[in-house]
């Protein structure tokens, strides 16, 4: 059964941007008929934040209203990389690299995407048909259909074009694609492309290759491109990473604790976007709350973004550390805690060492920056030497609370 709403829903939750044909893709979904489309990502790191996230956001909604998912690896793709916004040319990644981080990447998109069952979602690498393609045909094929002056006219290009160093490297990123669209037309039937705003001009490009290709063959492929708004800052920076770091969907990389501060500390501008794309709270509750009071529609955020990517237990858990340390009188039992060898601790570590190693802050000359600013303390002592030893003598109630600034906790404990 498919949702005719999903479109309504779309609009509702302001997540519909652009749209080649918007009354067309507005007919599609009101049809009844399930669509096929896809969201390709680029494989360029082992792991995702919570910015990358969004496109599967989109997804998951298709999916849930009963249209088929795609989503596509770009394994050829990354080997040259999207200059969209990019001041300098993306490091080269060799195949192995890229194999390797399309198989971590897979476990964490199941928090999003179902693949399993009669509408299971499923993930394709362009590398199977790019590898195929000589690129003698390729360009007789397909790059014959690509104007150059209108492709430097795109905004994608615009920041390498200013640094004077764009290549005819990159400048294939776009056809290839473009390409993409028409063979996942081919293969699945695949009827829309979705993803980021900064992904339009590609997007485009694969609308107008298919219509000159239906010119050119007498078909009649009507193909429909669609972007969601970019999950910004204010100051228009790319949402997805706070002070301390990235807020990572993967487990080992981020605590419970931290990824519910890290989704808390977004800006008020951005808590109705991250409302609209991370939850299925409906959007008159979530402009109440907002209009209300900020500070507590950010409390609901953190703790359903949390729930949606971790679970229950760990939002419960993140929230209750939350309210012992900021509410309850410093109630420490479920704060954030990192184990130390009993050994280590009785010999003595250093300030620095200690807080990188438990993961409070990034590297040793930020504790050393911080001490110098009076934003370090280890038992509400306040450590003016990122030098100063840290032993068991501190040890009060089985364990030793480390704060940095006035919002991040470490309680260490000994093993």
């Amino acid at each position: 059964m498919v949702d005719t709403k999903l479109y309504e829903t779309l609009k509702k939750r302001g997540l519909l941007y652009q749209c080649t044909d918007e009354e067309g893709l507005k007919k599609m979904l009101e049809s009844g008929e399930p669509i096929t489309l896809y969201e390709g990502t680029d494989p360029t790191a082992d792991s995702l934040h919570i910015g990358h996230c969004v496109p599967y956001c989109i997804l998951r909604r298709f999916q849930k209203a009963g249209h088929k998912v795609i989503l596509l690896m770009g394994g050829a793709t990354a080997q040259i990389g999207d200059p969209s916004g990019k001041s300098e040319l993306r490091k080269v990644m060799n195949t192995d690299t890229i194999s390797a981080n399309i198989e971590k990447i897979k476990n964490s998109l199941k928090i999003f995407l179902d693949f399993e069952g009669e509408n299971k979602a499923i993930i394709v690498n362009n590398a199977d048909w790019f590898k195929n393609l000589s690129y003698i045909d390729f360009m007789r094929d397909i790059g014959i259909h690509f104007n150059v002056n209108k492709m430097l006219s795109s905004e994608i290009y615009d920041n390498r074009l200013n640094q004077g160093g764009l290549t005819f490297f990159e400048m294939g990123y776009m056809p290839m694609q473009a390409y993409d669209f028409i063979e996942l037309n081919k293969k699945y039937g695949c009827t829309l492309q979705y993803g980021g705003g900064d992904q339009w001009a590609n997007i485009v490009a694969g609308v107008e290759l298919q219509r000159k290709l239906n010119f050119i063959n007498g078909t009649d492929v009507n193909l429909i491109g669609a972007t969601n708004p970019l999950l910004l800052t204010p100051d228009g920076k790319k949402m997805g990473k706070t002070e301390k770091g990235a807020i990572w969907i993967d487990r080992d990389k981020i605590s419970a604790y931290d990824f519910y501060q890290g989704v808390y500390q977004t800006p008020d501008e951005c808590t109705r976007m991250m409302f609209a794309l991370f939850t299925d709270v409906d959007m008159d509750e979530v402009d109440k709350l907002i209009s209300q009071d900020i500070v507590n529609a950010k409390k609901t955020l953190a703790y359903e973004i949390t729930k949606f990517v971790r679970g229950e237990e760990d939002a419960i858990i993140a929230q209750e550390a939350t309210k012992a340390l900021f509410e309850n009188n410093g109630n420490l039992d479920n704060a954030p805690t990192f184990a130390v060898d009993t050994k280590t601790l009785e010999d003595g570590i250093d300030t620095a060492t200690l807080f990188t190693m438990c993961g409070l802050c990034s590297s040793k000359s930020e504790v050393r920056r911080l001490c110098q600013q009076n934003g370090i303390m280890v038992n509400d002592q306040k450590i003016l030497d990122a030098n100063e030893v840290v032993d068991t003598k501190q040890l009060k109630d089985g364990y030793i609370l480390l704060k940095k600034g006035k919002k991040n906790f470490m309680k260490i404990v000994t093993k």
